[in-house]
């Protein structure tokens, strides 16, 4: 059987599949090819149930609920942390309305959530891995920054206006942020997602095993950034609710659902959880 994996560029999602990768764990009569996409790229094929598997920002499971099953295993959450909103010069949240920010899709839960926090906002898409140097240049006036990004802003001299993730925590009492999951296909059944749920947890603990070795691997996509921050990257969102996100994850992914539909961002849907 073979089976497409789409994951995202980054060097948490990679150190998560090194052991897949590099064949050092396997699925049983499955032929695995990994897809390497930015996220929101991910997110508009999983529209179409075009990947068997793949890595989607948890806002775009509201439109694809139908299609896939959420994985207990893969998730990204912050714990206290998340996307945050950054600029050249001091900008009050009272001005955002006047200004241009740039996000990295429309799909990603950073764009949701501050939806969730400031309403309507004046958006233009842009590669998440673009948006801090746009900020830097001028170009744009304000930047949703994600991933490693929310670490490597300080290095252009840009404000954090916004921590969405400190935002989160105090808005729900301390759950995480549900930000990435990972999905599997209905048509393949409950037995194939349990399946790849279980081999991924596997690659997830060998990573963790072999730390330095997982970590050689993710710096292929560290995009020139050093390593002890890629580390700490990593490290911020490969951790315990991503080898099992329990009933504290799959509780905050209800969370984010139930106020993102009460505020009329996303259709009200049944959570599947494997």
């Amino acid at each position: 059987m073979k089976v497409r994996v789409g994951r995202s560029p980054d060097a948490d999602d990679a150190f998560m599949y090194y052991a897949l990768v590099k064949d050092k764990v396997n699925m049983k009569n499955v032929e695995l090819t990994h897809i390497v996409e930015d996220i929101e790229s991910l997110n508009q094929r999983s529209r179409t149930a075009e990947l068997e598997v793949t890595a989607i920002s948890a806002n775009a499971y509201g439109y694809v609920s139908d299609k896939y099953y959420v994985l207990s295993v893969g998730s990204s959450q912050g714990l206290g942390y998340g996307p945050i909103l950054v600029a050249r010069n001091d900008v009050s949240l009272d001005e955002i309305p006047n200004k241009t920010i740039a996000i990295p899709g429309k799909l990603t839960t950073a764009n949701l959530v501050l939806k969730m926090a400031l309403g309507d906002v004046n958006v233009v898409e842009m590669s998440f891995d673009k948006i801090i140097g746009a900020v830097a240049k001028g170009d744009v006036e304000v930047g949703l920054v994600i991933h490693e990004g929310q670490i490597t802003h300080k290095q252009y001299n840009l404000t954090n206006i916004l921590d969405l993730g400190k935002w989160w925590d105090k808005e729900t009492g301390g759950q995480p942020l549900p930000l990435g999951l990972d999905v599997s296909r209905k048509d393949l059944g409950v037995e194939f997602a349990r399946d790849f749920k279980d081999v991924l947890r596997s690659s997830i603990r060998y990573a963790f095993d072999h730390k330095e070795d997982a970590l050689d691997y993710a710096m292929q996509y560290a995009r020139d950034v050093p390593r002890d921050i890629v580390e700490r990257f990593v490290y911020m969102y490969v951790n315990d609710l991503t080898l099992n996100m329990g009933e504290l994850g799959e509780r905050a992914i209800q969370t984010l659902f139930d106020r993102a539909s009460k505020q009329g961002l996303l259709p009200p849907i049944t959570l599947e959880f494997i």
